[in-house]
């Protein structure tokens, strides 16, 4: 392949590895320091599925040198880092938690309600609407679903480098949403508010409950297991649902009729983060901010490491990776 756009997107998607890397070591010594056992099969499982689609990409490009299609090699490599960082990024969370640092969950609703947001309000407001609750419940699954489509969406419309910034760009959000997150713990509007999500009969608080549960026995050091298919990310503040609804927006947003639906889709699930996965208003806030800053970043990066576009128009003809022969 004789695509400078592709060649630069193929020397990102290898640095994409170095943070993905990163996150890997801190689970593994952060497991090891902290007594965490998980179930290898999953795990293992998982993995596995990673280093297939990893491995068909890479053995893919050096087996066809200048004739690899991009639009083979991205979104099978795309996917295989994005899947690798979802499989991190739950047990990256527990590590975060265990270390027990004050809950500041009267110190959110604080917030909320200096800014004249109050969770208790917008929870009954939902709850009095059924199809509202449903429409949010729903919603809130999106953050799975979307991620896999982007990957797609962007190598079939040929934007290499973007799927490669976006990729970079969601590594880096997630870091820095767990590094703040660490030392700002909290379980969720619910727990602040002091009341039982029982009481909401239209809404689903299944998320918050499970959050609730392993919150407390990681404090009192009763969950040291974790079973990687059960767990989910346990971080509060800020949002990463709203993080990964900017992201998401960001991403799909020059792709022309996807765009438009992909802000329609991402701003639902946004508004999902306060009463499905009880956050505090200004964790959205601080989710939507900490992706503004990730997508900046990334492209900083990006313009550090890879060829300028004036480089790329000057030499069109460079190859995706050398050929074998």
């Amino acid at each position: 392949m004789v695509n400078s756009n592709a060649f630069t997107a193929w020397r990102l998607f290898q640095l994409n590895w170095i943070p993905i890397a990163a996150m890997g070591a801190v689970v593994l010594l952060g497991g090891a320091l902290c007594g965490f056992t998980m179930k290898p099969l999953a795990l293992a499982v998982t993995l596995g599925i990673v280093a297939a689609l990893a491995l068909i990409a890479y053995l893919y490009a050096f087996a066809k040198g200048d004739q690899a299609d991009p639009k083979l090699i991205f979104p099978l490599g795309a996917i295989s880092q994005l899947l690798l960082i979802a499989t991190i990024m739950g047990p990256l969370t527990y590590v975060a938690a265990v270390t027990n640092w004050p809950l500041q969950d009267r110190a959110l609703l604080a917030i909320d309600r200096a800014m004249g947001l109050d969770p208790e309000m917008i929870a009954r407001y939902v709850n009095d609407r059924e199809w509202l609750g449903a429409l949010l419940v729903r919603s809130y699954t999106l953050i799975k679903i979307i991620l896999v489509a982007i990957p797609l969406v962007l190598a079939l419309t040929s934007r290499f480098v973007r799927l490669q910034v976006f990729v970079l760009a969601f590594s880096l959000t997630l870091i820095m949403t767990l590094l703040i997150s660490t030392f700002t713990p909290a379980v969720g509007t619910y727990y602040g508010l002091n009341i039982d999500p029982a009481q909401l009969t239209s809404l689903d608080a299944s998320m918050y409950q499970a959050q609730l549960r392993d919150i407390l026995a990681l404090r009192d050091g009763s969950l040291r297991h974790l079973e990687l298919l059960k767990i989910t990310g346990i971080v509060s503040f800020p949002s990463f649902h709203a993080a990964s609804a900017v992201l998401y927006i960001w991403a799909l947003w020059p792709v022309r009729y996807v765009g438009g639906a992909a802000v329609v889709l991402n701003i639902l699930m946004m508004a999902s983060t306060p009463v499905i996965g009880a956050h505090y208003m200004i964790d959205v806030f601080g989710g939507v901010a900490l992706a503004v800053i990730g997508i900046c970043l990334a492209k900083y990066l990006v313009n550090i490491v890879a060829p300028s576009s004036s480089t790329a128009q000057a030499a069109p003809q460079i190859a995706l990776v050398p050929a074998l022969d």
